[in-house]
């Protein structure tokens, strides 16, 4: 089951502490004080109790319900120690629609918590009880009025609040105050925990250590050319945009004295596709449809941010982030392997880009991160979308070279136990075996994602959500006396963080002396067995692992038709890795986990794949002659066809010519072809008609696979040349007549003579003519 949202796990239940309505009205006796104090342990005044009929809401809803909103502004220390102060900057907001006077303000806490059950246990808890320690009262000066803020700064002491034992201590800031018409009342209450460590640190301390993995992603942005479909990319890198906050995290950490390499080992994970966008952007100008792009400047200037940030540890991301798991569930494994950082066969990148050098060993992903960061990436940790994984696409990643993968704490049968969220310590680095051979999984906290995913700039809980970070950690430390913890911290791709509350959770893992930071890589591998064929401490795939097919069905089988196409071409290129690569990027821009909870750009990016491919094809054709008509002079007399290719790179191809079953013209198999770019050639396919006449053809130019290039030719084929047929019929007319001719001569003579016998022959032989009379 899915752990509970930030919302919840940045302390927003109460303590269960009962409401406090009347602690300092008049007719309290100190007699009355004194028998509080021993029975419920607090210090100084009573808490403050419900007023009848008032119901007691200590939960995180009835925080939202109050009518005085609490800010905590400031929260120090992040780590009490014995004779600490504990100081608290508030701001007070009425949000209600009563004005308050007599305000005041105590913090109060509960009992202390060693695990992170018992942590998990109080944040879901809707129980009530008296509070275990409070520190005194503070009246607020002034009325608040709706609409109105006030400030206020709180202090007390460790030993005042008892804080006596290592472990975490939920607290609650109650205000109290009375409104315009009625009684004294709790107005006011916010929710948060303190961190307590008594124990003098081991000599090594022991730590728990945290990684973080930092992602540097977004969804694409060009189109099947390469071309930039929109300019939202520039408002991510401008000042204040996504991407710039994201980078301001990383600004914000404090650098190793006399380097620029920061004291937080932050690894980050790199989409090679964006990379190659910004490069592009920096270059400038780039276009937009009909106008100039206008992020050259921040895109520059944000790369050169993350150049700074990746001197520590960079993971390149499959190029354009595609969705493994949607690629596999539609039968495309091919596409993830050719999108892929770790394999030779990973050749998606887009040509043309600025500085960009044509990878000679390795993968495109890892040379595209070589070029526009200027660092060697790891190419063997995969992070799935979402850090979900089916176990045929964790077969096909580590058959790309994938040795390590980041999953989802729910998407292991033991990844509570991974976490320590089930007691012991907290181990992230587990055997998983595949079908293929074993991997290491590295299982990302997801409590601790929720807080950094929850920790945005619109959040005025910035403060406090560090804090429940910390007690996060703080009940772990606790419960694991015997051996160290680490855990693994993995934002989502599109992190959208508050960089000041971000950064300072990341700085207090190298500054609070409990905690430390380490790499990614330090993880890979820590706890497992290389010859593992058995599910490490994590556990094996969760039943219901993987995230199925996100995307449209319908969509993807377009993308799975495109990458037929692109296969078949394949075999008519020569050198289809540099050829093809830039077809390799349209499909896995197309087919991107960025577009998730998008199916409508996700159908219009599929469509432009389809229209492209359609269009590669559209650049090698027949051309057809001008009046539709071919003639051939003589019996045997070659077929000669033109043929053109538009592409930049030779093709081979084949050409058909079909006829109907009855017509009497025959053509030879000419074999392959090979165009040369940008050429028009003439094909002389050798014919023989046996009869003259004119014939339908269908000619059809196709890759060596049978792939349509072009659109099909309907012609004539007119032949003037006798076939055998024919000249037979023509040497059985010409004979005929001959005969005629010999029977007309032998009637001549025959009536010739018989003109000669009787004296009467008309000179033209005309025999029956009737001799003249002679006079009487």
């Amino acid at each position: 089951m899915r752990r509970r949202a930030a919302g919840r796990a940045d302390g927003r239940t109460g303590l269960g502490v009962a409401s406090c309505t009347s602690s300092r009205a008049a007719g309290r006796t100190a007699v009355l004080g004194a028998v509080l104090t021993v029975l419920t342990g607090v210090v100084g005044p009573p808490a403050a109790q419900a007023a009848p009929g008032e119901p007691d809401h200590s939960t995180a809803a009835t925080e939202a319900t109050r009518p005085v909103r609490v800010v905590v502004q400031r929260l120090e220390p992040r780590t009490v120690v014995p004779g600490a102060p504990v100081q608290l900057g508030l701001t007070l907001v009425n949000d209600g629609t009563t004005t308050y006077r007599d305000l005041s303000v105590r913090l109060q806490r509960g009992d202390v918590l060693r695990t992170r059950a018992g942590l998990d246990a109080e944040l879901d808890s809707a129980d009530s009880g008296g509070a275990a320690a409070a520190a005194p009262w503070q009246d607020v000066d002034g009325e608040l009025a709706p609409g109105e803020s006030r400030s206020v700064e709180y202090t007390t002491t460790a030993e005042v609040l008892q804080l006596t034992e290592d472990g975490v201590y939920p607290v609650l800031v109650n205000v109290n105050g009375v409104p315009t018409d009625g009684a004294e009342e709790r107005v006011g209450e916010l929710a948060t925990q303190l961190v307590s460590r008594v124990t003098p640190p081991a000599d090594p301390p022991r730590r728990t250590a945290v990684a973080w993995l930092w992602p540097i992603a977004d969804r694409p942005h060009r189109d099947p050319t390469g071309a930039f479909l929109d300019d939202q990319l520039a408002a991510a890198v401008a000042e204040g945009g996504r991407l710039d906050r994201a980078l301001d995290v990383l600004d914000r950490l404090p650098r190793v004295p006399g380097e620029t390499r920061p004291t937080v080992p932050v690894t980050l994970a790199v989409d090679p596709a964006l990379l190659e966008e910004l490069a592009v952007m920096a270059a400038g100008p780039y276009r937009v449809g009909d106008a100039d792009g206008t992020g050259t400047a921040d895109a520059a200037d944000l790369l050169e941010r993350l150049r700074a940030a990746a001197v520590t540890s960079v993971i390149a991301l499959p190029y354009a982030d595609v969705d493994a798991d949607a690629l596999v569930a539609a039968g495309q494994t091919e596409v993830l392997t050719r999108s892929l950082p770790g394999t030779p066969e990973g050749t998606a990148r887009q040509p043309g880009v600025p500085g960009a050098t044509e990878a000679t060993t390795g993968s495109a992903g890892a040379a595209i991160v070589r070029d526009v960061l200027g660092v060697e990436p790891r190419t063997d940790v995969a992070w799935p979308a979402e850090g979900a994984v089916r176990p045929d696409t964790l077969a096909a990643l580590r058959t790309g070279g994938a040795r390590t993968v980041v999953l989802a704490q729910e998407q292991l049968t033991a990844g509570d136990r991974a976490v320590g969220a089930a007691g012991g310590s907290a181990v992230p680095a587990s055997s998983l075996p595949t079908a293929v051979g074993p991997m290491t999984a590295l299982v990302a906290d997801q409590r601790l994602t929720d807080l950094v995913t929850g920790a945005t700039a619109e959040s005025d809980r910035g403060r406090l959500t560090e804090q429940s970070f910390l007690a996060e950690l703080g009940t772990l430390a606790t419960q694991t006396a015997d051996a160290p913890s680490t855990l693994l911290v993995v934002p989502p791709r599109r992190v959208d963080p508050d960089p000041v509350t971000v950064a300072a959770m990341m700085t207090d893992t190298v500054e609070q002396p409990w905690l430390t930071a380490v790499p990614v890589a330090d993880l890979a591998g820590a706890g497992t067995d290389a010859d593992a064929t058995t599910p490490g401490p994590a556990g094996d795939l969760a039943p219901e692992a993987g995230s199925g097919a996100p995307l449209s069905a319908d969509d993807l089988a377009v993308i799975a038709a495109t990458a037929r196409v692109r296969d078949d071409f394949s075999a008519a290129v020569s050198e289809p890795a540099s050829v093809l690569a830039g077809y390799d990027a349209a499909i896995a821009r197309a087919a991107s986990a960025g577009w998730r909870g998008d199916p409508v750009e996700f159908a219009a990016g599929a469509a432009r794949l389809r229209d492209s491919i359609d269009a590669l094809r559209r650049q090698v054709t027949l051309v057809a002659p001008v009046d539709g008509t071919y003639s051939l002079a003589s019996r045997d007399a070659p077929l000669v066809l033109t043929v053109r290719n538009d592409l930049p790179f030779p093709i081979d191809v084949e050409l058909e010519l079909i006829t109907r079953e009855n017509v009497q013209l025959t053509t030879e198999d000419i074999g392959v072809t090979t165009l040369e770019p940008e050429s028009r050639r003439l094909l002389e396919v050798p014919a023989r008609v046996e009869q003259s006449g004119g014939f339908a053809v269908t000619a059809r130019l196709t890759t060596p696979g049978g792939e349509l290039l072009g659109e099909e030719v309907q012609m004539q084929v007119k032949s003037t040349a006798y076939g055998p047929i024919t000249l037979g019929l023509t040497i059985g007319a010409a004979g005929l007549l001959g005969l005629l001719f010999l029977r007309r001569g032998v009637l001549f003579v025959l009536a010739r003579r018989r003109g000669e016998t009787t004296g009467n022959s008309s000179p033209a032989g005309g025999a029956g003519v009737p001799p003249t009379r002679s006079p009487v």
